[in-house]
């Protein structure tokens, strides 16, 4: 199944998010060690053209285990993110057409 996760940080947390990036970025690469496979993903900006929160097109097994992806991110762990929202996308879903995943399966 394919989700849509949205994560909205807290405003001025520009310092805080620099500082955890590189343990969210492994975090990522990782699948939240195994609970997700993220397809495409980034920072996404408010009107003042700063990051004010992240989003991704996930896979997962169900919602709970795309919810717990995202809660297991250390930017949520650092007190960074302010609300979560998974919605599931439909199974029309083109996923197909995304090329290179950003989590790097084991080998």
């Amino acid at each position: 199944m394919y989700f849509l996760m949205v994560c909205c940080h807290h405003d001025g947390m520009d310092e805080k998010r620099e500082a955890v990036r590189g343990e969210h970025k492994k975090w990522v690469v990782s699948g939240g060690e195994g609970s997700a496979i993220v397809l495409i993903g980034s920072a996404t900006l408010g009107p003042d053209g700063k990051a004010n929160g992240n989003f991704g097109v996930l896979e997962a097994k169900d919602g709970a285990s795309a919810r717990a992806f995202a809660e297991g991110d250390p930017y949520n762990h650092a007190g960074i993110v302010s609300a979560i929202e998974i919605t599931p996308l439909p199974d029309t879903f083109q996923a197909h057409r995304i090329s290179e995943p950003m989590t790097k399966p084991e080998t």
